[in-house]
């Protein structure tokens, strides 16, 4: 078959990152190449992401961007495919006619076959059909193509989200929770550790809740703290992570697994998203501060060493000052070591679009501005405290940066860039002395390899 070139654009989150390594990989088995630029493309797949206003705004502009690329090349194919393509569907090719093909992520494994048809029709195509029997294909990656890390890799373990939280399209954009065959995973998982693969990421919307739907129907499938025991005993894998985790579901048997499983890095990113009772109750979170509190403290007892971080919205519907000042004082009691926080935005299809009493957006950029500063000062504050303490950390670049340094990452996930050593290898472990702490990164100086 003809080589053809294939460009991917990917917004949003790691789940969006993981379907564009698994479009990449069908695509290349069909006959395209990957490129990095769009210029000489003969496809442009969009991967949209909508959970937050600003990331779908980013693709709708880059898709409005194409229309003129379409007219000087009418062979060109776009595709838009994620959580925008499941939520406006039709609507997308009727705004924009360029559009040749919109795919849901339920549909993204047949990606080829459906550009295939685009192309011997010379029509429009919509493949956005959902339904909750939805299984995850057995899918193997290709480790060989020039587009994925050699050394660490994202593995899906669940799709969907049941929780229905006020604020978020997920569970209308990618369905309710289909948990992947533990068999899957695993032969995922030993397949990338043969590939030379040392870490590996479980992903899901909500990883706690792992298994709850097939042990419902009453299939045998471990809960997510056994998926993580069982993956931690594959030979040759050096280091897990998951994410992300909804505190409404954190067992003491899934804290349990940070003492228990030296594999397991002492990281954990636990959304809090907002400070106030309240807020929390309207955005159907399902937890309280205290309960919250409660479940840092008890991790922290588990795993004194564990780096926190979490995701905050700013300007919820009805937010007052006082309900603000709850959250800047989470802040002050748990320390993360850093946060990922956004304006409030409307989103389509979710309960809290139809709330009347929105947060003036001057407002909500006031407090936003002033969240972030103080977090980067406590994030500053956490980052100082590792001075002077030697962290393993696994290399991440091939080459030295402009400043002569290394870069790799520690267990907690910090960002270390370090000097010394005679050209680290990508993907080994080095102790690192750590020398001075930056915003998002810390220094040091090699001192010895771990055996690994």
């Amino acid at each position: 078959m003809q080589t053809k070139q294939a460009y991917i654009e990917t917004f949003g989150c790691q789940m969006n990152d993981r379907d564009s390594e698994i479009m990449g990989q069908l695509l290349e088995q069909a006959g395209y190449s990957l490129i990095d630029n769009r210029e000489n493309a003969a496809l442009i797949v969009v991967n949209t992401c909508s959970i937050r206003g600003k990331a779908e705004q980013k693709a709708m502009s880059l898709l409005g961007g194409l229309r003129k690329a379409k007219k000087l090349n009418p062979d060109l194919i776009v595709a838009v495919t994620g959580c925008v393509a499941q939520q406006e569907g039709e609507k997308l090719q009727e705004r924009m006619p360029h559009i040749d093909l919109v795919v849901g992520p339920q549909n993204i494994y047949q990606l080829p076959r459906l550009i295939d048809t685009v192309r011997s029709s010379s029509k429009p195509s919509t493949a956005i059909e959902q339904t909750d029997n939805f299984l995850i294909p057995s899918f193997l990656p290709n480790l060989e193509s020039p587009h994925s890390s050699p050394f660490r890799r994202f593995v899906t373990i669940m799709q969907g989200c049941n929780n229905f939280c006020t604020y978020c399209v997920v569970p209308h954009t990618r369905g309710r929770e289909v948990s992947r065959s533990p068999r899957d995973i695993l032969a995922e998982v030993n397949h990338l550790i043969t590939k030379g693969v040392k870490e590996i990421t479980l992903l899901g919307q909500n990883v706690n809740s792992y298994g709850l739907d097939r042990r419902s129907k009453g299939e045998n499938y471990p809960d997510f703290p056994n998926l993580l025991r069982m993956v931690a005993s594959t030979d040759g894998l050096i280091r897990i992570r998951f994410t992300t985790s909804n505190p409404k579901d954190l067992s003491r048997s899934l804290m349990n697994c940070f003492i228990d499983l030296p594999k397991l890095c002492p990281h954990f990113h636990l959304p809090v998203q907002s400070g106030s009772d309240r807020i929390l109750k309207k955005m159907n979170r399902k937890y309280t501060v205290a309960s919250y509190l409660d479940l840092v403290a008890e991790l922290r007892t588990i795993r004194p060493d564990i780096t926190l971080t979490t995701d905050i919205i700013v300007g919820f519907p009805g937010e007052t000052d006082e309900d603000f000042e709850g959250t800047m004082q989470l802040l002050e009691k748990i320390r993360y070591h850093g946060a990922f926080s956004f304006k409030y935005s409307d989103r389509p299809h979710t309960v809290s679009a139809g709330f009347s009493d929105k947060v003036a957006e001057e407002v909500k950029s006031e407090r936003l501005s002033r969240l972030q500063e103080r977090q980067k000062q406590i994030t500053l504050e956490r980052n100082s405290e590792f001075v002077g303490q030697v962290l393993e950390v696994m290399v991440e670049s091939q080459e030295q940066n402009t400043r002569g340094q290394w870069c790799g990452r520690s267990a907690g996930n910090l960002i270390v860039n370090f000097t010394g050593g005679t050209n680290p290898r990508q993907g080994e472990l080095y102790n690192i002395l750590i020398e001075k702490e930056c915003l998002h990164s810390l220094r040091g100086l090699i001192q010895q390899q771990e055996g690994v």
